[in-house]
């Protein structure tokens, strides 16, 4: 099993391959295969990148992220023009429904609220706006309303994982009521972890996804 120092030394390997990101400024700590993020970066998108980065590292099962955004005055924007490029970013994005989203922003900080069809068009609708200049963090309050409720969720999504190479469906349990998903069992990494997740919200007629998987604390040779 990786030790603290090892889990440590190596995220912050992972933050200094990412080319965007300078990782001298980002503290690494880790204890017991949590790992926590702290310092201060100048866009929301270098927040987020740096958190995926850290995910991605084996014996990583949980990141505390504490990373401020501290934008430059370079990048400074009124709430008006980050509004506005928002806009900009929802309506060219064909992914998302740009006509049933609301949004708000307040010293930075942007609010999404509306309807969708479907989880990838809420995540994309944030997606979107990730690495607009002046956007220090983002709330997705956007809901999922599917047009036809799926009988067969359960099934669906138990298919899809079966299909993904990454996963090792066999031990992946999944139940459903409604619209709402339970994922229970074990996977490998904290990047197995969301894989299966994601396999889930992309089946038709899900709402929710609650997710009980556990990283296995596996012996790793070196």
């Amino acid at each position: 099993m990786r030790t603290d120092e090892q889990v440590q030394q190596n995220v912050m390997d992972e933050l200094k391959w990412e080319p965007l990101l300078n990782a001298a400024q980002i503290g690494v700590a880790a204890k017991n295969g949590v790992v926590t993020l702290s310092g201060t970066v100048d866009t929301y998108g270098k927040k987020l990148l740096a958190e995926r980065a850290a995910k991605r590292v084996a014996g990583v099962k949980a990141v505390a992220e504490d990373i401020q955004v501290g934008i430059s005055p370079i990048y400074k924007r009124t709430d008006a023009e980050i509004a506005a490029a928002i806009l900009d970013a929802l309506k060219w994005n064909t992914a998302v429904q740009d006509e049933k989203i609301r949004i708000k922003v307040e010293d930075g900080d942007v609010r999404l609220e509306g309807e969708c069809d479907w989880e990838y068009q809420r995540s994309s609708a944030r997606t979107a706006i990730e690495n607009i200049a002046g956007v220090r963090s983002v709330m997705n309050l956007i809901a999922v309303v599917p047009k036809v409720k799926a009988e067969d969720v359960e099934k669906k999504i138990a298919a899809a994982l079966q299909r993904h190479a990454s996963l090792d469906a066999n031990k992946i349990s999944v139940q459903a009521q409604g619209g709402n998903v339970t994922l229970n069992g074990t996977v490998r990494s904290f990047t197995e972890k969301q894989d299966a997740e994601n396999a889930a919200w992309l089946a038709p007629g899900v709402i929710n996804v609650k997710s009980n998987l556990e990283v296995e604390d596996l012996e790793f040779a070196y």
